[in-house]
Order: structure tokens, then sequence, then C-alpha cells
């Protein structure tokens, strides 16, 4: 606090309260996963397997309810045998879409993570065509929580969407995954 020469506290020292155009301290950076590859197709070809059923299936989940439009399911079950509630990214919406440029969904932690997954991040998923044949994918996810599941989510996560865009990657080298040897193993598993 800072006193003038009598030794009272100056007005300029007492706490102001908020006004319009008043900034205040910047908060600590958001916490935000990052991911970039290059795929090699056309960004028509890459934002059809982010936005349609038929595209995810053919690299991110073997199963998928797909409404591109804000607010339309985004819907990608993992294990499609699982109890609901428990079949991978059950209930995620589409926040946003720019055509071939930006798609952005709600995101929840796996079955493992129970209060986390109770709880939504955001994924946003940006496209950029570097040529006709290929096109540069940007993933963001945020909107983290700290510590506890959180951190173990975020943990997750960090290994997950790097083998989320290999699989991307490699449905334009090697063709759409294959899911029957893992709906096999899923069943074999309830027996």
């Amino acid at each position: 606090m800072a006193l003038d020469r009598d030794g009272n506290a100056s007005p300029a020292s007492f706490p102001q309260p908020w006004r319009p155009g008043a900034t205040a301290a910047a908060p600590r950076d958001e916490r935000a996963l990052r991911k970039e590859v290059v795929v090699r197709a056309p960004v028509a070809e890459v934002w059809n397997a982010w936005t349609t059923s038929t595209g995810i299936q053919s690299f991110f989940a073997p199963e998928a309810e797909i409404d591109a439009r804000p607010e339309g399911a985004f819907h990608l079950h993992f294990n499609p045998y699982g109890q609901p509630g428990l079949k991978g990214a059950d209930d995620m919406r589409f926040l946003s879409l720019q055509k071939e440029r930006l798609v952005s969904f709600t995101w929840n932690a796996p079955p493992h993570l129970p209060e986390a997954r109770t709880q939504r991040t955001v994924v946003i998923v940006r496209l950029e065509p570097l040529n006709d044949k290929e096109t540069r994918v940007r993933l963001t996810h945020t909107g983290w929580g700290d510590g506890g599941e959180w951190d173990k989510a975020y943990d997750y996560f960090d290994n997950a969407w790097g083998r989320v865009l290999a699989n991307l990657q490699k449905r334009y080298t090697d063709g759409p995954i294959d899911w029957k040897p893992w709906l096999e193993s899923l069943k074999a598993q309830k027996k």
C-alpha cells in the first residue's frame, strides 16, 4: 500500500472496482494437447473422414452415428457391445463446422476414468490443403481440469490422439481399417 507524505494511505493504492475496459491479470496458459499430421488425401476426402459415419469407421472407430451439424450427434463406439454410456464417445456433439476447414466436438474420458468421464472437453480439428493431394490436420484438445483423473485422462489422450491421427494417415496409404479382428476380440471377452 502506498502512503502519502503524511503517512496516509493513497487512494491510488485502494483496490479498484472492475470497470469496462479494465484488464485483469492473465490466467496461466490453458492446458491443451496439440497434434499435427500431413495426410496424403485431398481436403474434401479428409473432411468426409471426420464428418460421416463411413469416414469415421474408416480410421477412428468401428461404429459411429454422425450428424454433421452444430449440436448434431458425434457418437463413436469403440466397443459397440458395451453397455449404453460405456461404448466409447457416447453422446458427444458437434460444436462447429466450417466445410473443409474446421470441425469441433465435445469429448469425454474413457470408461476406466469415471469421474473425469462425466465431464466434457473440446476437440478442434483444423484442415489445411497443402496441395490437391495433401492435407495438414491440426488437432487441439482443450478444456482440461487439474489433478486426479483429469491428469490421467490428459496423459491417456496425449498418446491416443497420436494413434488416431496415424490411423487417419494409414487410411489413405493402406486403406480403411478392418475392424473385424477388434470386434471378434470384444465378443470373445464377453463370453
